[in-house]
């Protein structure tokens, strides 16, 4: 070999190596991953792809990125798992980009977690009039403080000296920067006819026995026999707004505090989301959230409102649609600070780029899909000076019209060509045609799958016989005739975010398609102008209320059934077989991990030792019913349950029809017990769908139901509804699937952009015709895929 071609020691390391994956239902995986190239990970709901990926490859690199710390920072840190797995080699820093949603906190917008806001501060302290101070005098998650006070200064001689300390913020005071005031009804907080003894307060948890009640009836501070309507002004103050006061009730020592700073602390200072399910139904019926009057909704206070540069205030300049916001930050042009133009320029494009240019930065971060959060997070990374890194990314397509995956598609080329290795986790074509290397994971879903079936190139994939490489070059064609509506829904002058004013009829008893790229108001049409009324069932992919706890079988109802059965079996009480009753395992509660709240960090769960993830004391897995203990149950996927429970002494038939009910919304694969926090945003749609099937509503509206289906299952979505619509009921999908496009017996086309530049119908009709007509987008794109079928 020429010394010209040598390859020196450290440029020798180019392939990822995992040998012997065990994690979940991988069995004995071993991989080469090539780096600094795109790889695409392929394969049915289930088979293994993101126990490869993130549970994998990702959990060991962040591992052990935590063992470089000092052992004293670890000390704070959760010691993570290992994942099991014989050999990993060649791992680079994993940087992971998936679609857990953005924290609902009211002060969290799409400005603030990108960064974007705080250099629009920079840019209104540096140029804007009058000046009112540094950048946090435009943040409004930072208050105005001023305080003095004296403090000793040893300068040879000890002397107290007085200092005074300020920070202008441009928080509004009234709302405290989260642009909503709450208001609270207080005929859901006490019945006024009664007295505090006779129960007259209404709050969960507030009841005459509890503890509160004991403190409220002995403080001594108003008559507890005496009806809340007698009482007196002092009196009703002291009740609802006394500030914390220390008492002694039953020679106990106390803090008495009034009943609405107590409801602030304990209840609205939390998300709605996390409270138990009596107490958010409590805080939805008595609190009502309405815009602050002091900042118009815009968190910021009147200094902050009025500085200006060229007549627009950071308030209308986070109002503004992103991608005329970037074109005013064009407009500016002063040189004192030219870099800061040009990177927040930069920032902003990324936003157009990736297909968010509709959003504003003032869009709460908890209002946006799984999708939009992803392609958020994605903007961080796309300005990155790092190199050499692993991207690691969960489906980025979710959401995006076949025009926007071509985009997407190009910066993920991007990060792979400034050097860094991009792993993918992806069903749609598009994306896995622009793959160096694809891995195949199946053949089936669950413990039907877990092994690689092909490891190669796309045109490899397109030639071996696995089921992605079969389905790959599927095409839906039109149908040869489409069902005749039984009537219409009306909607007239539809105006919910960015419409204007939309007229449309929505035809019932048939399969309905709502398309149109992201962003041009297709969920403001059908979530925002359907009347939520009799026979309506909406079916989002928001999260499902519930906790870590939560789980499909709970969720369903299947549990009572199965709880019940076993306790028949072995003569015991059902609520043994509750992991959230009595037979939960002590140490986690029946959670099954040991969860670590690292405050300004993600938190991270660690498996239970004392029950080893099982969540049930040992004594009660001692019970059996059909051969089975209730943990062995709760792991049992979907599929392998419904023939559990068929027959034998297992059998159930309330818990079977549930289970066949989960196997027809394509949900065969995943287990009874795992905790519907880790459930994709596609995978919470469908199970919603299954549990609202025995519904008695006539009108179906679906949000992207193939998000996160392999094209071999979308086949099966596609039986599915119109097994709904052939049983007399009306569905609404909302989508950006082709397949279901060309399934569909009506579209309504909205655009022709997206934000400010869409909001209007641009087509109403047949498949047939919008492919025909093939002046919009949809239409042609939709053109494009059914023509490959023709051709072939």
């Amino acid at each position: 070999m020429s010394k010209g071609t040598d390859v020196h020691a450290a440029d020798s390391h180019e392939m990822i190596r995992v040998h012997g994956a065990r994690v979940n239902n991988l069995k004995d995986v071993s991989v080469e991953i090539p780096k600094r190239r795109l790889t695409v990970f392929t394969g049915v709901s289930g088979s293994g792809k993101s126990s490869l990926v993130f549970g994998t490859i990702a959990a060991e690199s962040q591992r052990l990125i935590n063992e470089t710390y000092s052992a004293f920072v670890q000390g704070f840190m959760p010691t993570l798992a290992r994942p099991e797995v014989d050999v990993l080699d060649g791992l680079t820093t994993a940087i992971i980009v998936d679609q857990q949603r953005l924290g609902a906190d009211p002060r969290s917008t799409v400005g603030t977690v990108t960064d974007t806001n705080a250099m629009l501060r920079i840019l209104f302290s540096r140029l804007a009039a009058p000046h009112i101070g540094p950048p946090s005098a435009y943040a409004f998650n930072v208050a105005s403080v001023r305080a003095s006070g004296a403090i000793t200064v040893d300068k040879g001689v000890r002397r107290a000296e007085k200092v005074t300390f300020s920070r202008t913020g441009g928080m509004c005071p009234r709302c405290e920067g989260r642009g909503a005031v709450t208001d609270i009804d207080l005929t859901q907080l006490y019945d006024e006819s009664k007295s505090l003894r006779e129960g007259a307060l209404t709050i969960p948890g507030y009841s005459v026995d509890g503890w509160y009640g004991r403190i409220y009836t002995g403080c001594g501070f108003f008559d507890p026999d005496k009806p809340i309507a007698k009482f007196t002004k002092r009196e009703l103050h002291d009740l609802l707004h006394k500030e914390p006061t220390k008492i002694k009730v039953e020679g106990i020592n106390l803090t008495y505090e009034g009943l609405i700073p107590k409801i602030q602390k304990s209840f609205l200072a939390k998300d709605t989301d996390a409270l138990q399910p009596h107490i958010r139904a409590f805080v939805e019926r008595a609190v009502t959230f309405t815009v602050c009057p002091d900042c118009a909704g815009t968190r910021l206070n009147e200094g902050a409102r009025t500085s200006t540069v060229d007549g627009v205030s950071i308030a209308d300049a986070c109002a503004m649609q992103i991608t005329d916001l970037a074109e005013w930050v064009r407009g500016l042009a002063d040189p004192s600070v030219a870099p800061l133009l040009t990177a927040l320029g930069h920032s902003l494009d990324s936003f157009v780029e990736i297909g968010l240019g509709y959003l504003s930065l003032d869009r709460p971060s908890g209002t946006l899909s799984g999708g939009e959060a992803q392609r958020v997070k994605m903007i961080r990374h796309l300005g990155s000076s790092l190199t050499d890194v692993t991207y690691v990314f969960d489906e980025p397509t979710t959401g995006l019209h076949p025009h926007d995956i071509q985009r997407m598609n190009g910066l993920l080329l991007r990060l792979r060509d400034k050097g860094n290795t991009v792993l993918v986790v992806e069903h749609k074509p598009e994306t896995i045609a622009i793959a160096d290397h694809v891995v195949d994971l199946g053949p089936g879903a669950g413990t039907g799958g877990g092994a690689v079936c092909f490891e190669g190139t796309v045109a490899g994939l397109r030639a071996s016989d696995t089921v992605t490489g079969r389905h790959l070059d599927d095409r839906a064609s039109l149908k040869e005739t489409v069902r005749e509506a039984t009537g219409a829904l009306e909607i007239r002058g539809a105006d919910a975010n960015n419409l204007r004013g939309v007229d449309v009829d929505i035809p019932l008893g048939v399969l309905v398609a709502v398309t149109g790229v992201a962003g041009s108001g297709k969920s403001s049409l059908v979530h925002g102008s359907v009347p939520e009324g009799e026979g309506v069932v909406s079916v989002d992919q928001g999260a499902i209320k519930g906790s870590r706890r939560s789980n499909p079988a709970t969720y369903t109802g299947l549990l009572d059934p199965v709880r019940k059965a076993f306790a028949k079996a072995n003569g015991v009480k059902p609520a043994l077989f509750s992991a959230n009753s009595e037979g939960a395992c002590p140490t986690c509660n029946g959670v099954g991990v040991v969860y670590t709240d690292l405050a300004m960090m993600a938190g991270v769960a660690t498996t239970c030792e004392e029950c080893e993830g099982r969540r049930f004391q040992s004594a009660v897995l001692e019970y059996r019913l059909g051969g089975r203990d209730i943990s062995e149950v709760l792991a049992m996927p979907v599929g392998e349950a419904e023939t559990f429970f068929a027959e034998g002494e297992a059998r159930i038939p309330a818990a079977h029809r549930i289970l066949t009910r989960l196997s027809d919304v394509g949900l065969g694969y995943l287990t009874l017990g795992q905790p519907l926090t880790t459930l994709s945003g596609g995978e919470r749609q469908r199970l919603k769908l299954a549990t609202h099937m025995a519904d008695k509503g006539g009108v179906y509206i679906l949000d992207e139901p193939t998000a996160g289906l392999h094209l071999a299952d979308v086949e099966q979505l596609l039986g599915l509804l119109d097994r709904l619509v052939d049983s007399g009921k009306s569905v609404i999908v909302v989508e950006h699937h082709q397949a279901v496009m060309a399934h569909a017996d009506w579209i309504i086309d909205l655009g022709p952009g997206a934000g400010h530049d869409g909001g209007q119908i641009v087509f109403e009709g047949t498949p047939a015709e919008l492919v025909a007509d093939g002046s919009t987008l949809t239409g042609r794109h939709l053109a494009e895929y059914v023509g490959e079928y023709a051709r072939e």
